[in-house]
């Protein structure tokens, strides 16, 4: 991808989120804001943060773009560490059901859901959801997301499975969003292995992961445990045969009922247990006794009417906690950044600087990332976006509303408008 020379001076706000891991607890509120700030990148890296008065004369780059942001907040670009983006057809019918009173879970149960999906992604061609995945990926972009995790698991064969990743890693090479892809055949079990659990997971282990490995498809496996669909034992299997190859690890942990996902994330050493709606007091204590990221997706619980995961009370636990987005056509059809910053701070009553951590330094700790992206650090990636107002707090205030002026993404200028 191509790198960019580009100086944003006088920012009235530069929000470093400053650090190179995840942040925990009371140090979430920590933004390490810079008033009348500047940054300068260089072929793509970040190589000055500071002061305006204190940078380096402007004729010492005569190379670069030079973009005036006085009365804007300057941020970083912005991590959706979970997402399933990469899909064929869509499910407008369910999401009249669930309104009439119809479960996800029972949906799910009686064929529809994420096997309806399946169906619809076994069916699209690759070219389908290179398509479909590059329009989404430019709605991202225009809401300030420079870097997206993306899950197969709508295939649950070799075939699609493969097809899904080898999309995302083409779109990857062309589009300006980087993509990390993460491996989820264990989404659900299709119905050719209808009560052949463990003989499913045995055919992704044995047959599919070594190959998703071989190809160097996938950097992430992730694994639905959730009762009725993969339990702790299977998920534990599962997972540490994806630890073995090499993979890093994620799980949807604890969405539905209790199970102790968010255990065996922690146990496991995981990057991220994501979703945490039905978490354990003891679940979450283990989370915060770990390195492991707690990833909240406030948008699914919205879209499902369901209780929120218990944001609040894991930061002042002392967890990490992330937020994303969880774009998939069925639970949490969106990618809104400002619904998602809307929901965590009026509904989950993180603080706009929480929320702002969760998106950035957590959000890239969640996938693995923290070292190269997530704050405005010198020497990581020059993925920053540009506000239209003076400060980060218009984020969650101006509800349900685009805010973004431009994005910059590895020194690139992209004006949301142009998106």
């Amino acid at each position: 991808m191509k790198q960019g020379n580009i100086i944003i001076k006088n920012a009235s706000q530069l929000v470093t989120c400053s650090g190179h891991s995840a942040k925990k607890g009371e140090q979430m509120s920590d933004l390490s804001v810079i008033e009348n700030g500047t940054v300068v990148i260089t072929d793509g890296l970040i190589t000055y943060v500071g002061k305006d008065a204190d940078c380096p004369p402007l004729s010492d780059f005569p190379n670069h773009v030079i973009v005036e942001a006085e009365g804007k907040a300057v941020l970083p670009g912005f991590v959706d560490s979970h997402t399933h983006f990469i899909f064929g057809g869509y499910r407008e019918e369910e999401f009249s059901w669930r309104m009439r009173g119809d479960s996800y879970m029972s949906i799910m149960e009686h064929g529809g859901g994420i096997h309806n999906t399946m169906t619809a992604t076994r069916n699209a061609s690759l070219e389908d959801l290179l398509e479909s995945g590059r329009h989404r990926l430019d709605k991202m972009l225009a809401m300030g997301v420079t870097t997206v995790e993306g899950k197969s698991g709508y295939g649950m064969n070799k075939e699609t499975e493969l097809k899904q990743l080898e999309a995302m890693k083409a779109l990857n090479k062309e589009h300006p969003v980087d993509i990390v892809s993460t491996f989820m055949g264990a989404h659900a079990t299709p119905n050719e292995y209808k009560g052949r659990v463990d003989d499913f997971l045995d055919y992704m282990i044995k047959e599919v992961m070594p190959e998703v490995k071989d190809k160097n498809l996938a950097e992430c496996c992730d694994i639905f445990c959730e009762k009725n669909v993969f339990d702790i034992e299977q998920s534990r299997r599962y997972l540490t045969a994806a630890r073995d190859l090499g993979f890093k690890l994620k799980i949807h942990a604890d969405e539905i009922v209790t199970l102790g996902g968010a255990e065996l994330a922690a146990e496991l050493k995981a990057l991220s247990a994501d979703h945490l709606l039905q978490a354990s007091d003891k679940g979450i204590e283990c989370l915060a006794g770990s390195n492991t990221v707690a990833t909240l997706l406030p948008c699914t619980a919205f879209s499902l009417k369901e209780h929120y995961a218990r944001g609040r009370h894991m930061i002042d636990m002392g967890c990490a906690v992330a937020l994303a987005t969880d774009l998939n056509p069925g639970s949490s059809f969106t990618n809104s950044i400002p619904l998602l910053f809307a929901l965590a701070c009026i509904y989950m009553q993180l603080s706009p600087e929480e929320a702002v951590t969760a998106l950035t330094i957590n959000g890239a700790a969640a996938i693995g990332k923290a070292d190269k992206i997530g704050s405005i650090d010198v020497g990581k990636q020059g993925d920053l976006v540009i506000l239209e107002y003076p400060s980060y707090k218009f984020l969650p205030y101006h509800i349900g509303m685009n805010i973004v002026e431009k994005v910059i993404k590895r020194g690139i200028l992209f004006p949301s408008s142009n998106i």
